[in-house]
Formats: structure tokens, C-alpha cells, sequence
């Protein structure tokens, strides 16, 4: 799954992107906290998006979480 998604430091400041686009995870990932299905995703903001690019973003989000060591501070 990894394959769809793309670091390149030319193409917004090195964030992940889709594959081929300039379309962020950060901004797929964002749509789907907002609550809109995957098919609104596709169908009203990107139409060239595929359910398996959704899928790899959050993958990847997933990837990212686990591979980070957080320690929360007792307040």
C-alpha cells in the first residue's frame, strides 16, 4: 500500500502525497476527521482518488503512530 503514497521535497515542501498528485494525506486525512464518507471524498473533492488511496493514507497514518515514541506529560 505504501506505494501510493510519495515523499518529494519538490512537491509541497516534502509533505506525503498521493502518488502521482498533489493531493496531501494530510488533507485526506482531514476530510475523513471531518466525518465525510470516502465516496464524498472521491465523488465532491478529489475524483481521482481511489477507496485504495484512502485506505493508504491512513495506512500510513497508522505506519506513523506506531512507529513514534509519545510520552505525555502529567499535568
Amino acid at each position: 500500500m505504501f506505494d501510493r503514497i510519495t515523499v518529494n521535497p519538490a512537491v509541497h515542501f516534502g509533505k506525503p502525497c498521493i502518488a502521482g498528485t498533489r493531493i496531501t494525506v494530510q488533507s485526506v486525512l482531514e476530510l475523513i476527521n471531518a466525518g465525510i464518507s470516502f465516496a464524498d471524498i472521491i465523488t465532491d473533492y478529489y475524483p481521482d482518488l481511489t477507496l485504495d488511496d484512502i485506505h493508504a493514507c491512513m495506512s500510513y497514518a497508522i505506519a506513523l503512530v506506531a512507529a513514534e515514541d509519545i510520552a505525555m506529560s502529567a499535568d
